[in-house]
């Protein structure tokens, strides 16, 4: 069962061909992360997602608060009897038809999708685990290359590459040939007691889950949390890489091309996330 504007209907309920989202990729959202009831960091999810509807100039309904869209995926969670379950969210906004680029409106509709995942906390993933650059195409730094749009054409096309060649994930490369993030998340390297992300100048997504990251490091005197531009080159001489996205919590990456990494900083990291998500 799905959410379409407060309606709680079939999962193969059909949209109008000349949905914006499907149309012109004139869509937005956000994957949460529920467990039992609760959803991980809300908060930081519902503020992007307003942060990124001004940012395409949508339309931004006076009932969207916190506490209404939040009653709407717990309702969508109890119809699909997954309130007592971790669970994946998709709240997916689109602008109402009309228009061709050029909307003639900026009203907007929602949809959202439940599915049932297997963990109900982040854990330490020790299976292997490898990646590799991917270079056919490059993200262009720009405010929209932070937003969660329908416009992923560079991560679809990427996730068949990886698959062709046997590979777990692949790092994406911006225009100026720097690390931006992996296909399904936010990266993270690690150097001594140094641990670097790409800034958002880069062009990388403003994820959720980097932001907490961010702050348990920051947190952490033994490490030093660093935003700057990643080069491939610095790739072949880290100690660990990790990837994030609120889904996996933290993935460890196993091999780069001829280098193989530890993954201890990630386990403590994931440890100190889940210590964070008991005590919010």
């Amino acid at each position: 069962m799905v959410n379409f504007n407060e309606n709680i209907l079939e999962d193969n309920t059909l949209l109008s061909v000349n949905n914006r989202g499907f149309a012109y990729g004139d869509a937005l959202f956000e994957t949460i992360k529920a467990s039992y009831g609760k959803l991980l960091f809300w908060e930081d999810h519902y503020f992007r997602l307003m942060a990124s509807m001004r940012i395409m100039r949508m339309e931004i309904p006076m009932n969207f608060t916190m506490e209404y869209l939040e009653e709407q995926i717990l309702n969508t969670l109890t119809e699909n009897n997954l309130s007592n379950a971790s669970s994946r969210v998709k709240l997916t906004v689109f602008r109402n038809e009309g228009g061709l680029y050029l909307p003639e409106t900026n009203t907007v509709s929602f949809l959202i999708a439940v599915k049932p995942i297997d963990t109900d906390f982040y854990i330490a993933n020790s299976e292997f685990y490898e990646v590799d650059l991917f270079k056919d195409y490059y993200v262009s730094p720009s405010l929209l290359s932070t937003l969660k749009s329908n416009n992923k054409a560079l991560n679809v096309v990427g996730s068949i590459y990886a698959k062709e060649n046997k590979l777990n994930n692949c790092l994406v490369l911006n225009t100026e040939k720097q690390v931006v993030e992996a296909l399904n998340g936010n990266v993270f390297v690690v150097k001594g007691n140094e641990i670097k992300t790409p800034p958002m100048g880069s062009g990388c997504l403003k994820g959720v889950m980097r932001k907490q990251i961010i702050e348990i490091v920051n947190s952490l005197p033994e490490y030093e949390l660093v935003e700057a531009a990643i080069s491939p080159f610095e790739l072949q001489k880290a100690d660990e890489i990790f990837i994030t996205n609120v889904v996996v919590g933290i993935q460890s990456v196993s091999k780069y091309r001829k280098k193989t990494f530890a993954s201890e900083v990630s386990k403590l990291l994931i440890q100190k996330l889940n210590i964070k998500i008991r005590v919010s």
